[in-house]
């Protein structure tokens, strides 16, 4: 491109005026589908003229975009690589001229492996190169998915009828693409003529039809709808022989090039209909049917004139009915009759019928037959049809001859006359049926009454005349305007006569009389002839309703407990009568007086069932009426008083009341009678109640200052909607007067003490606790022995009536657990082990007291030093004897102890106390003397602080006896050097450094000729003794002399 461009600016700068050569393809990229047919145009321009150019096509894969492979030349004929060789060589692909500078590159079956980059390159024919040789374009090739499916299938038609084929079109490409669907016909004589297009719908949506078929689509008989995405279905009103042949299916997928034209990538057809179409026959017959040809005056008649031919529907008939040469009727193809003069008058009043009843089937119906209908009846039938000329022409046909015999009429009616019932209760309705046979003409009928006896004259009840009209007689006329009476003419031959809310004076026999008659003569002078009379009665009795007038009242439940329901049934006899019907009220009378009532003993009205079926409440309502349904059957025989969630309110006693009315045929109404129903004593008793705590016994033994905690668990109750109230009582000693209230607990929660807690002081220290619905704690911190005693628990189970109102329902007590509270276990212990001591005057005496066990942790001590001075050591020092040397108490003050001892405690004071650890204490005597010699003990006094912050002794004990010598002070040689200090450290101290450092240099001495007599020593054999630094023992006191040790050395 950059040489081409440069010779284009070297010709111009030139000023030659030389066209340039130009070569175009059709722009890309083109979307193909594998198998279809490609062609790709190349032009070229700019050339010298005269010369034919040639055409050379090659391609590029798009995975090897530089590498060419040479497909066809039409300059060579074997310009194509290998891999096109064969395909070009069999016409797969070639190369078609258009003109001389102009071809086509046909693919007549594309392959996938096809796609790529295609050039086409017209070699240079004019000597020198300027412009551009070759051009390029991209071919996608894509699956091919559309598929084009209708049934094979063999039809059979006659024409005029109607066809409807359905051909699936889909496919699944990728690439916007537009499908076109069409139907074809093909003609089977001849297999070689081109098919002839029925409708298609074009790619852009456009319904189009065959030029012989747009006349038919245009009038509605040619249609081709879409019913779905898929689906595309073809109809054809009113077939035609010429639609006979073979019928299918074509669609084509389109894709528009980037030239903006359109590309049918494949075309598909779908399996071929056989369609066979029968010619109608234009041809047709006609029959006349009748049951049969002899009748009798009055009986009707019934005429079918039916036409067989082909294709009714579509054809033009017209039908006329002719008696004795004179016309009766004529219906054309609109099927509206045009009546005879004769006949006018006759359809009018509903004695003659003409129509259509089906296409082919035409009717002439004579309600009453005149003996002057007697004769011969045709039926003539006319075709219309229209030529191709577009004439018309008649064409017409007639039946044969119907004859028709017609009897003079004679009466054979008989006469049945039922009822609905033979004992009528009161209030209900008598309902007569007269059913008149063998009847040939109009009938009239006459109702009458009798008394039971048939003493008196017969009353006329009404009458019907012979067309229909009711008359009521005086004496029923008024009950007749309220709907009381009421006389019917059910068929012709059937007559009703309905007496409702009936009295018992209606009782008695009713008599139906019917009358036929025959119409004579013909109009205007037309005559009413009675032919036949005939009657029969039927005797109906009337029962009263109070006769059989009862209530009931029953309970299945005459004692339920708080919170359950109960029913109360009142059962009314006989069964509800619209017309007879009765009030029911449920009545109560409380078991005890209620608040606000003056006289309890008196029944009050609940609800009252009012005869027109509402409710009415009365003065007193149970529970407030909030817990109270009343409900009647649909019968209205059973009246039904539910009352929920009974409670004190609800017993007493029940009854109900009913009254029976009945309603007059003026609308008023009158009271028959009223009855009252047993008593049902209803009993609400509390609920049985399962209230159980625990009763096991149990003792438990608590230290004085610990936490007491008493157990009152609940196993079982009532209800889940129970509460408790909790009282803790405690019984001192045995047989005491009462046991004592320690503390009550509500069911609200809240919390009262009993006296006894106050006397004891308990408020502060007892605590009651609620651990669970049913677990309660009693709590007595820091006890004190006067808190022994038997504690047990009194639970009441209080329920909520339906009212709302609390009881208690039960009362049950726990077991009894025994407390004791007690002292700790003495378990004072004072080391008893006895010890001689002897010292110097003016030496220091130290006394030990210790003590190895004790009752408690929280435990103080007093302690005492006593001596005795007595000289008899065996016996026990008595009061008079031993002397207090030293005391402290357990509130570690001096002197507080169980003695006071002679000598004050001050800063001159020779004694010194010493409590090493709280089990420890010592005393030191500093200075002995003689006089201080004796029999030395500690006595130990264990304290205990108690719950009211009171301290008591609890135990006592002795240590054991420390005898305690003083010698008296003699000057000595140990005493001297003692008493000296200077003296004292040149004898004992001084030695020692010396003797160490002449110890060192004689090791040093030794080591050094070790080595020079090392083999002189292996000779003698003897392991040579070495002294280590003596250890010296010695004590500052004075009281003991050193103590020099020397230890020997090892064996080298």
């Amino acid at each position: 491109m950059a040489t081409d461009a440069l010779l284009l600016v070297c010709a111009l700068l030139a000023g030659v005026a030389v066209a340039q050569r130009v070569v175009t393809l059709q722009s890309g990229p083109l979307v193909r589908t594998e198998g279809s047919h490609v062609t790709i145009l190349c032009n070229v321009t700019g050339y010298k003229e005269g010369v034919e150019q040639d055409f050379e096509w090659s391609m590029y894969l798009p995975s090897a975009p530089d590498r060419e492979i040479r497909i066809v030349s039409t300059a060579q004929s074997n310009y194509a690589y290998a891999v096109y060789a064969q395909r070009v060589n069999s016409k797969e692909i070639y190369v078609e001229r258009m003109s001389g500078d102009s071809a086509v590159l046909h693919i007549t079956k594309v392959q996938a492996k096809d796609q790529g980059l295609f050039e086409c390159y017209t070699p240079n024919t004019d000597g020198r190169y300027l412009g551009s040789y070759s051009a390029r374009t991209n071919l996608t090739v894509i699956a091919d998915s559309l598929t084009v499916v209708a049934p094979a299938q063999t039809l059979s038609k006659v024409e005029g009828d109607t066809l409807q084929l359905t051909c699936e079109v889909s496919r699944t490409t990728q690439q916007h693409t537009h499908l076109s669907v069409g139907w074809y016909l093909r003609s089977p004589e001849d297999a070689a003529a081109p098919p002839q297009e029925l409708v298609t719908l074009s790619r852009d949506f456009v319904l189009r039809s065959g030029g012989p078929y747009r006349q038919r689509m245009a009038a509605g008989d040619l249609r081709l709808d879409k019913t779905s995405a898929t689906s595309y279905r073809l109809t054809i009103h009113k077939l035609q022989p010429v639609d006979q042949g073979l019928l299918y299916c074509q669609a084509a997928e389109w894709i528009q090039d980037t030239d903006e034209s359109w590309f049918a990538m494949t075309r598909k057809q779908s399996d071929k209909t056989q369609l066979r179409i029968q010619p109608t026959d234009r041809d047709f017959s006609i029959q006349v049917s009748t049951e049969r040809r002899s009748f009798t005056a009055g009986e009707p008649l019934e005429l079918r004139c039916t036409i067989e031919a082909q294709n009714v529907p579509e054809r033009f008939f017209s039908v006329s009915w002719v008696f004795s040469s004179s016309p009766v009727a004529v219906v054309g193809p609109s099927a509206v009759p045009v009546l005879g003069p004769d006949y006018i008058d006759r359809e009018a009043a509903g004695h003659m019928t003409v129509r259509k009843e089906s296409a082919n089937v035409h009717l002439l119906k004579l309600q009453h037959l005149h003996p002057e209908d007697a004769g011969k009846y045709i039926c003539r039938v006319t075709e219309r049809e229209k030529t191709p000329t577009g004439d018309f022409i008649d064409r017409s046909k007639r039946s044969r001859n119907v004859q028709i015999t017609v009897q003079p009429l004679k009466s054979n009616i008989t006469v049945l006359l039922f009822s609905n019932s033979s004992e009528v209760l009161e209030g209900n309705v008598i309902q007569l049926i007269c059913s008149v046979h063998s009847t040939t003409g109009p009938l009239s009928v006459v109702w009458q009454w009798t008394d039971k006896q048939v003493t008196g004259p017969a009353l006329e009840v009404a009458s019907i005349d012979r067309d229909g009209t009711v008359w009521h007689s005086p004496s029923y006329r008024e009950r007749s305007s309220y709907g009381e009476v009421r006389v019917e003419k059910v068929r012709a031959d059937t007559f009703s006569l309905s007496l409702y809310n009936v009295l018992p004076g209606d009782e008695g026999q009713y008599r139906c009389t019917a009358t036929e008659w025959l119409q004579t003569g013909t109009e205007p002078e037309l005559n009413w002839e009675k032919i036949g009379e005939k009657s029969t009665s039927k005797t109906v009795t009337v029962k009263t309703v109070e006769s059989s007038f009862m209530v009931s009242a029953s309970s299945r439940t005459p004692s339920v407990t708080f919170g359950d329901s109960f029913d109360l049934l009142c059962l009314v006899k006989p069964r509800h009568n619209p017309r007879v019907p009765t009030s029911v009220t449920w009545r109560f009378m409380p078991a005890g007086p209620e608040v606000g009532d003056e006289d309890p003993g008196d029944f009050k009205d609940l609800v009252t069932f009012t005869r027109e079926g509402t409710l009415q409440w009365g003065e007193q309502l149970l529970g407030l009426g909030t817990r109270t349904t009343v409900d009647r059957s649909h019968s209205n025989t059973n009246f039904r008083l539910s009352v929920t969630r009974a409670g004190r309110r609800e017993a007493g006693k029940y009854q109900c009341t009913a009254v029976l009315w009945r309603k007059n045929y003026d609308n008023s109404w009158s009271r028959v009678a009223n009855r009252t129903s047993n008593l049902l004593g209803i009993s609400v008793l509390q609920p049985e109640s399962k209230l159980r705590v625990q009763k096991a016994n149990q003792t438990q033994v608590y230290l004085e200052d610990s936490r007491v905690r008493i157990n009152c668990s609940i196993s079982s109750q009532t209800s889940q909607d129970s509460q408790h109230a909790v009282l803790w009582y405690v019984r001192r000693a045995t047989g005491s007067e009462a046991d004592e209230l320690l503390l009550r607990i509500e069911r609200s929660g809240a919390f009262e003490y009993g006296a006894y807690a106050d006397e004891e002081r308990l408020r502060r220290r007892v605590q009651a606790e609620r651990l669970s619905p049913r677990l309660y704690v009693l709590t007595l911190n820091r006890a004190e022995n006067s808190d022994s005693g038997t504690y047990y628990c009194l639970v009441e189970e209080w329920l909520s009536d339906p009212d709302g109102a609390w009881y208690r329902l039960s009362r049950e007590t726990s077991g009894f657990t025994q407390v004791l509270v007690r002292q700790p276990e003495i378990r004072l212990q004072v080391e008893e082990l006895e010890s001689n001591v002897t010292v110097e005057e003016s030496a220091s005496i130290r006394l030990g007291c210790s003590i190895p066990s004790q009752s408690s942790r929280d435990s103080r001590f007093s302690v005492s030093w006593y001596v005795d001075r007595s000289e008899d050591e065996s016996d026990e020092p008595g009061e008079e004897e031993r002397q207090c040397v030293f005391s402290i108490g357990h509130d570690a003050v001096f002197g507080n102890g169980n003695c006071s001892p002679k000598e004050e405690p001050g800063p001159n004071s020779r004694l010194q106390f010493e409590r090493m650890t709280s089990d420890q204490y010592s005393l030191t005597i500093q200075e002995a003397r003689p006089t201080d010699a004796g029999r030395y003990y500690c006595h130990v006094e264990e304290w205990l602080l108690n719950p009211r912050n009171v301290w008591y002794r609890l135990a006592t004990n002795n240590s054991g006896f420390t005898i305690v010598n003083v010698m008296q002070q003699v000057s000595t040689l140990q005493s001297v050097v003692c008493s000296n200090e200077s003296l004292f450290y040149f004898v004992f101290f001084y030695p020692f450094p010396i003797f160490g450092i002449l110890l060192i240099a004689l090791l040093l001495v030794r080591y050094k000729s070790r080595n020079h007599s090392k083999s002189q020593e292996g000779k003698n054999g003897a392991p040579l003794l070495w002294i280590k630094e003596p250890h010296l023992s010695y004590s500052p006191t004075c009281l003991d002399p050193p103590a020099l040790s020397l230890h020997p050395g090892s064996v080298d």
